[in-house]
């Protein structure tokens, strides 16, 4: 077996995982029309991907606010609960395990894409720049468009909006989920609440960097009281450069962020959670998070530590060898090659990756990857020598 770092089971707070090796949350913007609800087609997906050791959804809205791309899907509806149990089951019935993200936009969204075409929430009034909405304009059509100024959270505002990450945590449930990871990345609203660029409120969430850290303190701990702290994930996105690339990756750089994250990840490992994951920049030729930052990360965390980037089994393999990561999560492979940990374990080769069909659609580009086929490789082999 090749890279077998990544092949030794593991526990996740309660569950065992059969292998390290993770799908990441990977917004494919399929659910089904209207009320964007998880499909059969989706379930399809997700159960040719359970033999990672963790399946994560891709981002799915806690309430009708926290869209920001048309076709994504939501978890706040009955109709919802029930496509993502469809999908759960088809996973389980693998042996597979999995976690839905808990994902809200924020600012990053379009009036368009609102109840009532209302103006995006945020926590402070400031236009999101370097990053583009999605809006439905016909039957399967869309554009990329600027994100609306969004209008500034009230305190009360707030404390709901906690609450409603509790109910979807509660939804998840109902639906069959292992587990939940709340969506602290990305520019999105947790993300917009701990950064100083993005944060300018004068009340108990704004100013200092433990007020800032509130909002997130407070969502992991009612998540974690639903779910259980051993069932619940963080992921967040901490860029220690910017360039130009910021612009695909909604990323936000702080002042200091090492030290805005290292305090961020104390919150997560008071709450005892099960997982932290780390989203790094993931366009080519991007640096590297520094290792000394790994290193403290190691040191502050106890739980599983989760790196998803331009991974390769062999870099991921090397990280799980060093002690400073549990689990490796491998995005567009994963995407192209539904049986991607057969084929690193048997060095297998790779599908390659069809970008045209990342975003909408249906089977094409996404269910009809085909899996390793032995004598289809061998008659290649053959024909090339």
């Amino acid at each position: 077996m090749q890279h077998s770092a990544l092949f030794k089971p593991t526990t996740l707070g309660p569950l065992t995982l059969k292998n390290r090796i993770t799908l990441p949350p990977l917004t494919r913007q399929r659910s089904g029309q209207p009320g964007d609800v998880p499909t059969a087609l989706m379930a399809t997906y997700y159960q040719q991907r359970a033999g990672a050791g963790l399946v994560i959804t891709e981002g799915t809205q806690i309430e009708p606010r926290g869209k920001g791309y048309a076709w994504t899907p939501g978890i706040y509806s009955p109709a919802q609960i029930d496509g993502w149990r469809t999908v759960t089951d088809a996973v389980h019935a693998e042996g597979g395990v999995i976690f839905a993200q808990l994902w809200h936009v924020g600012r990053v969204s379009h009036t368009q894409l609102q109840p009532d075409n209302a103006a995006p929430v945020a926590p402070s009034a400031i236009q999101a720049e370097k990053v583009k909405a999605f809006i439905e304009t016909g039957t399967g059509t869309g554009t990329l468009v600027e994100p609306s100024l969004p209008r500034e959270l009230s305190g009360t505002e707030v404390k709901a909006l906690v609450e409603l990450y509790a109910q979807a945590a509660r939804n998840a449930l109902s639906a069959g989920f292992d587990g939940v990871e709340i969506h602290s990345a990305n520019g999105y609203l947790v993300n917009q609440f701990i950064s100083a660029h993005t944060n300018q409120r004068t009340d108990e969430y704004g100013g200092s960097l433990h007020n800032r850290l509130r909002f997130l303190r407070e969502v992991v701990h009612a998540v974690s009281a639903v779910v259980g702290p051993d069932r619940v994930g963080v992921r967040f996105s901490p860029l220690f450069t910017s360039t130009d690339e910021d612009r695909v990756y909604i990323g936000l750089v702080e002042d200091d962020p090492h030290h805005t994250y290292i305090e961020a990840i104390k919150v997560l490992e008071s709450a005892g959670i099960a997982y932290l994951s780390i989203a790094e920049a993931d366009w080519p030729n991007a640096p590297d998070l520094p290792e000394t930052f790994r290193r403290e990360v190691r040191d502050t965390f106890s739980g599983r530590i989760l790196y998803a980037g331009l991974y390769t089994a062999e870099r991921g393999a090397r990280l799980v060898d060093a002690g400073l990561a549990d689990l490796i999560a491998f995005g567009r492979p994963f995407i192209a090659n539904p049986d991607l940990p057969q084929r690193i374990a048997n060095g297998w080769p790779l599908n390659a990756l069809n970008p045209a069909n990342l975003y909408g659609g249906g089977e094409q580009g996404f269910t009809d990857y085909p899996r390793y086929s032995s004598c289809e490789f061998d008659v290649k082999k053959k024909v090339l020598s």
